[in-house]
């Protein structure tokens, strides 16, 4: 039994949109904040917002955001009494989570223990096996293959070879035949240890185009663990999600009490408290598999917070503090829908952009949400993550929501970096995401229409207005711009 313990001063280990979402938390909760920051990060909107702030060091992550070190003597200088991680970074880091709690501070998320157990994929899945969570069919692969592939064989092809200690596609292969398996293992092996620090890896059973479904668990420590909806994440590019939903269209409430009966069990295995995710692929056929455990703060959590009309991060807080559970909603009311926004030009391969953010404007209005981390003139440096903002589209029904999504990324200006902001205006205007027909494969065939792009003058014209003929001379402003997503960009009042 754990008795309640007040909090005042939270540091939050994070940059850009998700610390900035923790410091306003914190701020309703009454608590203080101390926001971190590399050289790259000094004028960042996080910074502006908190209570405090430290200077962690130069703008590599490895030299600030990574460094446990300075992390733990950022938290001891100011006077902290706990330790966001918010999700990114160390969030998932067992090894900061213990330091934390050896400095005497208040970690904000899991034991270091459930970490462990379901940060490798390997033992996570033996771990769901013996629990009865249903587990795709796979095999290990010894650290030296022999060559006799037998046991992998006999799952058939095609199979996914997958890092144990990976994510977001990385030392991930889809492997058709066993002719291409051998080559395939050590590519993973390679780009897992290169990524990961391990280069274990193991096999799958591929299964085709199936749906990604995700559900949100939250614990307390008075053994107490629930599971609030599921969320569609089937939409992915090279596997990272762009766009999430709250509830999904293809999980009937019959096959949602299964879904959270399943992420419950598997969230009770390892002991888990506060706010995580079990994610499954969910066949046709209504069969669904454990695929992993994301042991933190997911960046889509603000469609369950709309359609359960809860606050995750204040519930981390409250369950950090010693308190109970409350009585959560059984139920979604409402359908959320977010679109991912990035600093990345879809034309040239999703590449990731740096620049200066000239301009941005937000959407605002009835059922729109935007959880962002920058302003206008603030540098997006290469160094992190190319993410610029988070909007929400929330309606009483799937239709009315992914309309003011639509209608929020119409509103939404963003000069100085080229971003995606037009093509997911697209993607949501598409028949089968109109329909709700998406699956993990998806974007690897849907073909989206043509942008009718402006002439090159208008954006040397939005530039001189903003910041003066230098920058327009220089060529260096080129980027999204506002109104229809089948019609040219209008300079004026109704841009």
């Amino acid at each position: 039994m754990t008795s309640a313990r007040r909090l005042s001063r939270v540091l939050v280990a994070n940059r850009g949109e998700i610390a900035v979402r923790v410091i306003r938390a914190c701020r309703t909760a009454g608590l203080e904040c101390v926001a971190v920051y590399s050289d790259a990060d000094r004028e960042a909107r996080h910074v502006a917002l908190a209570d405090a702030a430290v200077r962690l060091g130069p703008a590599p992550a490895k030299e600030s955001y990574l460094s446990i070190p300075l992390l733990i003597s950022a938290a001891q200088k100011t006077r902290c009494d706990a330790v966001h991680p918010g999700y990114g970074f160390l969030s998932e880091n067992a090894d900061f989570a213990r330091a934390v709690v050896g400095a005497g501070l208040v970690w904000i998320g899991p034991p270091a223990e459930a970490m462990e157990a379901m940060g490798s994929k390997i033992s996570a899945r033996e771990r769901m096996r013996a629990t009865g969570v249903p587990v795709v069919p796979g095999a290990l692969i010894p650290p030296e293959t022999s060559g006799s592939f037998k046991e992998i064989s006999s799952l058939g092809f095609p199979v996914v070879v997958k890092a144990s200690a990976g994510g977001g596609g990385k030392g991930m292969r889809v492997v058709g035949s066993e002719a291409e398996l051998s080559s395939a293992i050590s590519s993973c092996r390679r780009e897992a240890l290169s990524a990961f620090g391990d280069s274990t890896v193991y096999v799958e059973k591929y299964l085709d185009s199936p749906r990604h479904i995700e559900v949100q668990v939250l614990g307390d420590m008075h053994g107490n663990v629930v599971a609030l909806g599921e969320r569609e994440c089937s939409l992915q590019r090279r596997h990272q999600k762009v766009v999430e939903e709250c509830p999904s269209p293809a999980v009937t409430p019959e096959l949602r009490s299964r879904l959270c009966q399943a992420a419950v069990e598997a969230a009770r295995a390892v002991g888990y408290v506060s706010a995580g995710t079990v994610e499954f692929l969910l066949e046709p056929s209504g069969a669904f598999w454990f695929l992993e455990m994301n042991t933190r703060l997911q960046v889509e959590h603000p469609v369950t917070e709309e359609a359960f009309s809860v606050d995750l991060v204040a519930l981390q807080l409250s369950i950090a503090a010693g308190e109970r559970l409350p009585e959560l909603p059984a139920a979604p009311s409402f359908h959320a829908i977010e679109a991912r926004v990035y600093a990345e030009d879809p034309d040239a391969g999703f590449l990731p952009q740096a620049g200066r953010l000239l301009l941005w404007v937000e959407p605002s209005g009835p059922g729109v949400r935007v959880d962002s981390g920058v302003t206008a003139g603030q540098a997006v440096d290469v160094h992190y993550d190319p993410m610029l903002a988070k909007i929400v589209g929330v309606g009483r029904t799937r239709e009315e929501a992914r309309r003011r999504l639509v209608a929020a990324l119409r509103e939404t200006v963003a000069l100085g970096v080229t971003t995606n902001l037009s093509w997911l205006g697209r993607l949501l205007e598409s028949d089968p995401v109109v329909r709700g027909e998406t699956n993990t494969g998806l974007l690897e065939t849907l073909v989206l229409p043509a942008l009718l792009a402006p002439p090159d003058e208008v954006f040397a014209a939005a530039a001189a207005v903003l910041s003066g003929p230098a920058a327009a001379a220089s060529g260096g402003t080129k980027s999204f711009r506002p109104g229809p997503f089948d019609a040219p960009f209008r300079i004026g009042s109704g841009a």
